[in-house]
């Protein structure tokens, strides 16, 4: 019995990569000198941003009354207040 009767194909063999050609023995290499890195630049840090002092509001009230209920009687009423808002 035929093989391509069988229904196996047979494929063509592919030619072969050719092998690489050697290099070329180079000239002696100088050793690696470390080489001086430049610094990395300083960062630049964000101002922190200083709070106002809050000046506390003071408000002063002085009231003072003279009355005259009667004649050749005085009487005085004073009163003084101070508040601090803060």
């Amino acid at each position: 019995m035929n093989k391509c009767a069988a229904g196996i194909h047979l494929r063509p063999h592919l030619p072969r990569g050719k092998a690489r050609k050697a290099a070329k023995a180079s000239k002696a290499t100088k050793p690696t000198v470390a080489k001086a890195k430049p610094k990395p630049a300083p960062v630049k840090k964000a101002a922190r941003k200083v709070k106002q002092p809050v000046t506390p509001v003071v408000e002063t009230v002085a009231v003072e009354v003279i009355e005259q209920p009667a004649p050749g009687v005085i009487t005085v009423t004073e009163i003084e207040e101070t508040r601090k808002a803060s």
